[in-house]
């Protein structure tokens, strides 16, 4: 599955470190989101909809945290 930066961006921010935990997280977030808030809504959904398309197996394999 590719994601793109600001993909992986959000879900740096939002991973406890499973595919679970941050499905639920960015719902969370989600639901908290503005009317106005539409370019976050929509980069969420797209994370989301990734996300459970992937097995966890998928998303323990993902770089989010590059070596600096």
């Amino acid at each position: 599955m590719d994601f793109t930066g600001e993909e992986k961006i959000l879900m740096m921010l939002y991973s406890p470190g499973d595919r679970p935990g941050l499905y639920q997280a960015l719902g969370e977030m989600r639901r908290q989101l503005e009317y106005d808030e539409r370019e976050l809504r929509a980069l969420t959904d797209r994370v989301m909809e990734k996300l459970e398309k992937m097995t966890d197996e998928d998303f323990d394999q993902l770089e989010l945290y590059p070596d600096i």
